[in-house]
């Protein structure tokens, strides 16, 4: 009998980690998430599949924390999707962000090379590296200018990524994934807070929403479609990075005009522009160039921008509906 797969996976609390264990469940992996202890973990992502997976305690700014878990679970797979990736906290906290998004990538790496060298690694690499972009659109080849500690601490865990490969000959790959949102994206992120304040709006638990920079455009996809790309990457005979993205770029303007009027709303009544939420140094255009993804992975998006928008839409419809018919009511 043919063992397991078994796929260790940091990060799994998050939008891609529940979309991935999802994902790996399906494909008859055995499933390990590496939670940190904390004293409020939210399992809110994965808890429909928590029965089904392993959940181990982990750092990644504890080494011996990682060796402990290669050496315990022995994985054959390990995708580092793990993070501090909200862009403006890492201006607010850029140490812990390169602590955390950048070195913690080489702690993991030095694990894998100490416990087990055989163990394929994936990165999870960001389009906020090519920053102020050097050309239009984004390949695996355009030059990195990234615009945020975040940014940075990426840039960082990219090349320990492609050092780690070349000085000890590691299947450690990384995917440079553009904007990918679903339900499950964190309300600060501005897809999740567009889509989820045009339904506060709509159902008249709200009046405005305050964004920042309206002109920024970024190149969104399918959450879900992305971590397919992940495991491909993988499945490879040789290791190599790849930009996945769809291949088109809309401005924060443009999501809203979809979300709001997908409610039947005008966003021009409801959008204040909040200088607050504008970047210290700002990324103005993200668009990718996903053809060799394409090409070697035969990896294609199934879910377009706009339905992409009206998914999320959708979800936060409904869930505010619910907590709405949740809430106690008074009775006099």
């Amino acid at each position: 009998m043919t063992a397991r797969r078994k796929a260790l996976i940091t990060g799994i609390t998050g939008q891609d980690g529940s979309y991935l264990a999802e994902f790996l469940l399906e494909k008859g992996y055995e499933v390990v998430g590496v939670v940190r202890r904390t004293s409020t973990i939210n399992f809110e992502r994965i808890r429909h599949i928590q029965d089904r997976i392993t959940l181990a305690q982990g750092d990644l700014l504890d080494q011996v924390s990682l060796i402990n878990l290669l050496e315990q679970y022995r994985p054959d797979e390990v995708y580092n999707l793990a993070a501090q990736s909200f862009v403006p906290t890492s201006f607010e906290q850029p140490v812990l962000t390169g602590e955390v998004t950048a070195l913690g990538v080489t702690r993991m790496l030095d694990a894998i090379r100490i416990v087990n060298p055989k163990i394929k690694f994936y990165q999870a690499s960001s389009s906020e590296m090519f920053g102020r972009v050097q050309q239009v659109p984004q390949n695996e080849k355009t030059p990195f200018y990234p615009r945020s500690p975040y940014g940075v601490a990426k840039v960082y865990g990219h090349w320990i990524t492609v050092n780690y490969r070349e000085s000890y000959s590691l299947f450690a790959v990384s995917g440079i994934l553009f904007n990918h949102g679903s339900p499950r994206r964190g309300l600060e992120f501005v897809e999740r807070k567009v889509s989820h304040g045009a339904a506060r709006i709509k159902l008249g638990l709200a009046d405005e929403l305050r964004l920042g920079n309206l002109d920024a455009r970024r190149d969104w996809g399918y959450a879900a479609d992305y971590v397919r790309a992940m495991w491909l990457m993988l499945q490879q005979g040789e290791p190599d990075d790849y930009v996945v993205g769809s291949g088109e770029t809309h401005s924060v303007r443009e999501l809203c005009e979809v979300a709001f009027g997908y409610l039947g709303l005008d966003w021009e009544k409801h959008v204040v522009v909040d200088p607050r939420f504008y970047r210290p140094a700002e990324v103005d255009l993200l668009v990718s160039d996903p053809s060799k993804a394409r090409r070697v992975l035969g990896w294609e998006p199934t879910v377009s921008f706009e339905e992409l928008v009206k998914m999320m839409v959708d979800a936060d419809l409904e869930a505010l509906r619910k907590a709405d018919n949740h809430t106690p009511r008074l009775a006099w």
